[in-house]
Order: structure tokens, then sequence, then C-alpha cells
């Protein structure tokens, strides 16, 4: 009783519906997936059926026939069924080979281009109509940092950034344009990284005339970790364009 091949073959099968799932998420966590197990399972075992149900389909359209009998049979804990499908598999070893190669390539490749898709119209955005169905609800960060939420002929120009930073025990105001944000490993935010930063310490805020000038700091990109804020401000910003000038 060979109980390694229903065990292999199990893995081989529904390998295709963790793959695409885990390629079509969008998470800011990037070491470890912290959703409950049974969702993952149970997401990953719906797209392995769908998955396997269109290619099963689309190899019958083809006049190629399903042997579900050699699928008991290398499901079966009996050596002699074993050996009977592992003889019909081999006789078809080129089919077999050419069906799992697709379904793994397109698991692969065409989430990553519905993402693509889903991101760039826009499709997931709060209020849209099937933003409940397209939404990445595991990347908030991401929804807030890139102005993802808006519309997509009323995205922000630039996104202007004020974090106050607590400097050997002074809080100091730094003011600039967010050009990247990283996480780290765990999905946590861990860094910003602005442009055209200025500061000034906070207690200016309460003081008149002069001392109330932000200072330019010099340099092309200025980073901030997202751990030494204390508070943090985003501002989404549209230039007007030129009719609405005029």
């Amino acid at each position: 009783m060979n109980l390694a091949l229903p065990a292999i073959l199990v893995f081989l099968l529904v390998l295709p519906g963790f793959l695409f799932r885990s390629r079509l998420k969008l998470a800011e966590q990037t070491s470890l997936d912290y959703s409950p197990f049974g969702r993952v399972v149970t997401e990953a075992l719906l797209w392995s059926i769908a998955l396997h149900g269109a290619w099963l389909a689309f190899a019958t359209a083809f006049g190629e026939p399903v042997r579900t009998d050699a699928l008991l049979g290398l499901l079966s804990s009996s050596p002699d069924l074993q050996a009977v499908a592992v003889d019909a598999v081999s006789r078809a070893s080129l089919r077999v080979f050419s069906y799992f190669l697709s379904l793994y390539a397109f698991a692969f490749v065409v989430p990553g281009v519905l993402r693509a898709v889903i991101t760039q119209w826009r499709l997931d955005r709060h209020g849209a109509r099937f933003s409940s169905v397209f939404r990445f609800y595991q990347a908030p960060w991401y929804y807030l940092l890139t102005g993802a939420d808006f519309d997509l002929y009323e995205q922000p120009d630039f996104i202007l950034v004020a974090a106050i930073v607590d400097v050997a025990g002074s809080a100091t105001l730094y003011v600039g344009i967010l050009a990247d944000f990283f996480f780290d490993p765990d999905g946590h935010l861990d860094r910003l990284v602005l442009e055209n930063v200025s500061r000034r310490p906070l207690a200016n805020d309460r003081t008149d005339g002069e001392d109330q000038r932000f200072y330019r700091i010099d340099g092309d990109y200025f980073v901030i970790r997202y751990t030494e804020a204390i508070t943090l401000n985003v501002q989404y910003v549209k230039l007007p364009t030129a009719d609405a000038e005029a």
C-alpha cells in the first residue's frame, strides 16, 4: 500500500489554488500570511475546483476523455488499482504534463494581470460598485498612502505628509511630498521617503513672527521611520487645471 502517491497527487491538485490565491491578493506582510488557516484553505480549494473544472471542460471540448477511474485509482490505497492507474497515466504522460504545466502557468501569471487591472482602473476603491469583491482588505496602508480610493480621474497629483518626530526630546514637525514607502516583513509600515522636506520645532506653532517659518532640508530624499513618528498627517493635493483656473 503506497500512501505517498495519493498525498503527492492531492498536493499537485490543490497547488494551483494556493498559487492563484497568493498571486492575486495584495497584502502588506511579506514573511507570513496571518489570515485564518481555515479561510486560506477554503479559498485555495475553491480556486482549485474552479481551475480544474475549467481545464477539464476545455479538455472535454477538444475530445480528450476525462479518466476519473485513473484519478480514483491514484488516490486509492490499493496497490493493484494504483498500478493500473499509473499505467494509464504513463501512456498519456505528455497530455498529463501539458495539463498541469498550463494550469500552473495560468495560476502564476493571470492573477498578477488581474491585480494590475484592478489597481489600474480603481475597481477596488471605496464606493466603487464591486469594491467589496475586488478590495484588498489586507493592505490598509496601500489605500491611505497611494490615494487608491480616489476615482481614476480625481486621483491626487501628489501626497503631502506631515510627521511629528521626537528629536532629542523636542517635537519637530517635518513636511514633505511622499515619494515612496516601505513595510517590514510583518506588514507594519517601516519608513516613509519624502521629497522637498521642510521642518520646524513644534513649539514654534505657539509663537508669532519669524520663528513660525519652516527650515528647508537640503537633499533629494528624506527618510522617516514610522516607529519614530508621533503623529502622521496625510493630505491629498490635486493641482488645478488650466480650464479650472480660467
